[in-house]
């Protein structure tokens, strides 16, 4: 099998998502970030917070823009080889680091191997690439990616995250400690200060190999709470406030401002409250249907979160790979739901508990209509809080959750497997409580395979089979909101929040 990118194609590529960028113009501006990442190097991070920044210092071979078009980047073409067990990348030649190092073959080999290492170990990030075998180098400008297996999303996941590539001279001669703090890479905007839980600034990199951005500066700073960061946003303190740190219920007041707009686009991320299919009223599936069935999911997308969400009939939005657009959620139906409960001998009065995280106040005021709609079939849900990380780190991965738990999920990819393998595999953190050998074997079925129209078909069909089990009550796909001063100009809002910031200037 053999794949190739038409020269013709990366042209058209990249004029379509601008790395042809204009000349380099006075102007600055100021984002607001929700979360300081802790560390820049891009194997120790799995966070959002650091992409909205690190994308703008960083590059991979490829790049996937707001579009959602896979194209170019540091790797001007690729062929995939061997029935997908290879593939080979050639390499834009002319790019230098931050710090003067020629990009070329062998920081690639050195990217790889440190990010499936003994370093990489230390992070999060090399369980998305022990696909990868070995990377050889043929020559300055061409390197052949040896595989384990056919990886259908590895060339995604070199779009992001841990596959940046770094600078090898730099940290053999700072060290992997300094680079955390003081990163080096190919983008079109170089780090030159971070102050830890403050912000970070970033100044245009002339050199560019796409062109000078039409920004000199960029600053981040690192709000935590979204009432703080909006203030600053109406204040002329901060010109653009990213996802999550615009609430529903501000967006009025938002748009009230002549200064101001909203601009948003669907996410990735998904929100579920998922079931305990181990024991309690939940391990029975009828049961689980009738919960469904008790929640009118669209009037909570249109009055709690102003119709800035779509409701879901999995555990996936329509821009995931693997989406089927005739699946139904199954429908608002408090009859129904009292007859499922009754079949399934659940007296009126009994209880659930629901876990939420507790400073996640939009899903909390989520949770209570949800109680509310369970009350009216018949079912006193408790809703019972923790702090983020441990519901995330004890609570759901040791299942000790109650009848029901929120989960929210990225999946950055837009690629339903990284969802759907962590959710429902036997074994995995996020699936405390089910095993399904059946489930396991299609999950296991669709990773290796290389004819894409045939996998989306297996993904589909896990779709359909994890919502007729009834694994969770799906809710909605969120969009990324993001906030900003009208003065900004050409911000295209990024569904992943790997917020581009080349082609945006200022008036």
């Amino acid at each position: 099998m053999k794949k190739t990118l038409t020269a013709t194609a990366i042209a058209l590529a990249l004029t379509a998502t601008g790395f042809a960028a204009p000349a380099l113009a006075d102007g600055k501006i100021t984002v607001s970030s929700p979360q300081d990442p802790g560390s820049w190097d891009p194997i120790d991070t799995f966070l959002i917070n650091w992409a909205s920044l690190a994308t703008n210092v960083f590059e991979g071979l490829t790049y996937r823009g707001p579009d959602m078009e896979l194209v170019p980047a540091l790797a001007t073409s690729w062929e995939t080889l061997d029935e997908g067990m290879r593939i080979r990348f050639k390499l834009r030649e002319g790019v230098s680091f931050h710090n003067g190092e020629p990009f070329n073959a062998d920081a690639v080999k050195f990217t790889f191997e440190r990010l499936l290492g003994e370093e990489g170990a230390k992070g999060p990030q090399q369980a998305n690439y022990t696909s990868i075998k070995e990377v050889e180098v043929i020559d300055q400008t061409t390197v052949d990616f040896h595989l384990t297996q056919p990886d259908p999303v590895l060339l995604t996941k070199l779009a992001g995250y841990g596959a940046m590539i770094v600078p090898p001279q730099y940290i053999a001669e700072v060290g992997d400690a300094t680079f955390n703090t003081k990163p080096v890479g190919t983008g079109p905007f170089k780090m030159t200060s971070y102050s830890p839980k403050v912000g970070a600034s970033l100044v245009a990199n002339e050199d560019y190999w796409g062109g000078a951005p039409a920004l000199s500066e960029v600053d981040y700073r690192f709000i935590a709470e979204p009432a703080t960061a909006l203030a600053e946003l109406q204040s002329g303190g901060v010109d653009v406030v990213i996802p999550p740190s615009v609430p529903v219920g501000m967006i009025p007041t938002i748009e009230a401002d002549e200064n101001l707009e909203i601009i948003s686009t669907p996410g990735p991320t998904v929100t579920a409250l998922r079931f305990n299919t181990g024991n309690g009223l939940t391990a029975d599936k009828k049961v689980r249907k009738a919960l469904i069935m008790a929640v009118d999911r669209n009037a909570i997308v249109d009055t709690i979160l102003a119709g800035q969400a779509s409701v879901i009939a999995s555990f996936q939005g329509a821009r995931s790979f693997g989406y089927d657009e005739s699946m139904e959620p199954l429908p608002y139906d408090l009859e129904k739901a009292k007859t499922l409960l009754k079949e399934a001998g659940v007296e009126p009065g009994a209880t659930v508990e629901i876990n939420t995280r507790g400073n996640d106040a939009t899903f909390n005021e989520v949770a209570q209509a949800v109680a509310a709609y369970l009350s009216m079939a018949g079912v006193n849900a408790t809703i019972k809080p923790y702090e983020t990380n441990v519901l995330l780190n004890d609570i759901i991965p040791q299942g000790k959750t109650g009848e029901m738990f929120q989960q929210s999920w990225g999946g950055w990819t837009f690629d339903y497997d990284n969802t759907a393998y962590a959710m429902y595999h036997s074994g995995q953190k996020w699936n405390p409580y089910d095993s399904d050998a059946e489930l396991d074997a299609m999950l296991e079925k669709q990773r290796p395979m290389t004819d894409q129209a045939e996998r989306e078909t297996v993904l589909q069909e896990i779709a359909a089979y994890a919502a007729d089990r009834a694994l969770e009550m799906p809710l909605y796909n969120m969009n990324a909101i993001y906030a900003i001063n009208k003065r900004v100009q050409n911000l295209e809002p990024a569904p992943d929040n790997r917020l581009r910031l080349d082609k945006v200037s200022v008036e």
